[in-house]
């Protein structure tokens, strides 16, 4: 099923928690007026960052009255299902097929219209984020993708390919939409 939505205010933010204070993270949240986080890490915990384990995120969106989502599971670019690996490489235009990336999409779409939602992952660099290369790939035809840096200011996710693609040699998916 195949949500129709304009992409006239609606816009998705992405952001990566990076090793942000929590008092960082949770101004540029405030900074960008966001509503609702979703959490697109596979796993949700950090090792060096446990300021951002789900339970403690939970408690400190809550504080500030912004709702939190975990969507690890169906948008996370660590994939328990072994189809989606060739030679133990991730391959993101197979993961974009499956049914639970599909339903990821369309609880996003079904968000914005309620939500000022950021994407959480971990990287700071959206370019060198799943959250960039495949989600929002996905959805950038049916939203406007805005994505949060660290000091504040805001890219396109047009800009953000470009940069990829100036950067590197890396081929960007032709054909991720779900």
């Amino acid at each position: 099923m195949t949500t129709a939505i304009s992409t006239a205010n609606r816009t998705l933010y992405t952001i990566g928690h990076s090793n942000h204070s929590m008092e960082r993270f949770l101004e540029l949240l405030r900074m960008h007026e966001i509503t609702a986080v979703a959490d697109v890490r596979s796993v949700p915990y950090s090792r060096y960052c446990p300021q951002f384990d789900r339970e403690n995120l939970q408690q400190f969106l809550q504080r500030i009255g912004c709702r939190y989502v975990f969507l690890g599971e169906e948008l996370g670019g660590k994939r328990r299902e072994p189809e989606c690996y060739i030679n133990g490489q991730i391959d993101y235009e197979k993961v974009a097929t499956l049914p639970a990336f599909r339903e990821g999409c369309e609880r996003l779409l079904r968000g914005v219209a309620e939500y000022r939602i950021a994407l959480l992952c971990a990287e700071k660099d959206p370019a060198n984020c799943h959250r960039t290369l495949l989600v929002s790939r996905a959805l950038r035809n049916r939203l406007t993708i805005l994505h949060i840096l660290a000091d504040g200011s805001t890219l396109l996710h047009e800009e953000v390919e470009r940069r990829i693609t100036e950067k590197s040699e890396t081929k960007l998916l032709d054909k991720v939409a779900p």
